[in-house]
């Protein structure tokens, strides 16, 4: 049965250089890129295999310059893409809510980002029928962060913007800016994700051993 949701997407296009950089500090610019492009594939295959009404990738970066560009470039002819806009990360990510409940005619928004490739469509369509029946859905990532947020409205995201991102408080200070703006919010599993050579052990012992991120963290020799 589909779920009534759109599922979004948060992706920067994987460029040596540019993606990854903690990673990339201790692995090289190009093999970081490429385990990024993995796990992006990856989630776009969980995403694709999961049944709900909507699929909204927001994008930014130039794919042409990106790790498996034309792979990734394929897959997002499935989707529905839009440009990330605003000036920092917190800013793209509440627009994007806006944008993909805008094309996706007003459907609650289950977004999730590239750093989760373990994820699949089991626990994707579990996540979005939790929020069917409530006001907000949260997935803590085990860094302090957080990696699947999903509300009905895109306006309830809006607190998202004062939300300082990547630090080990994120998730405390999102699902707090969530809640005080009288949500109810329900938390969903907690996962690993993928940011620094610490992370790729543990995320790839979570993936199947015929993804694509499987194979890209074995071939880096981590």
């Amino acid at each position: 049965m589909t779920t009534p949701v759109a599922l979004l997407v948060v992706a920067k296009a994987p460029i040596p250089g540019l993606a990854k950089t903690r990673l990339a500090a201790t692995l090289g610019d190009v093999a970081a890129a490429d385990i990024a492009a993995a796990a992006l594939l990856d989630t776009l295959d969980a995403v694709s295999a999961t049944p709900v009404a909507r699929r909204v990738v927001a994008m930014t970066g130039d794919l042409a310059l990106a790790c498996r560009s034309a792979e990734i470039a394929e897959r997002l002819s499935d989707f529905t893409v839009v440009e990330q806009r605003g000036d920092g990360f917190a800013d793209r990510l509440a627009n994007a809510h806006a944008d993909a409940s805008r094309v996706a005619d007003g459907l609650p928004v289950l977004q999730i980002g590239m750093d989760t490739p373990q994820v699949d469509a089991d626990l994707l369509g579990r996540c979005a029928r939790e929020l069917v029946g409530t006001d907000a859905v949260l997935g803590m990532a085990r860094d302090g962060g957080w990696w699947v947020l999903g509300v009905t409205s895109p306006s309830s995201a809006e607190c998202l913007r004062d939300v300082p991102m990547s630090t080990a408080e994120t998730g405390a200070v999102t699902l707090a800016a969530l809640r005080d703006t009288g949500l109810a919010v329900t938390l969903v599993p907690e996962l690993a994700d993928v940011d620094t050579i610490d992370d790729l052990s543990d995320v790839r012992r979570a993936c199947r051993p015929d993804s694509r991120f499987h194979a890209a963290t074995q071939t880096a020799e981590v």
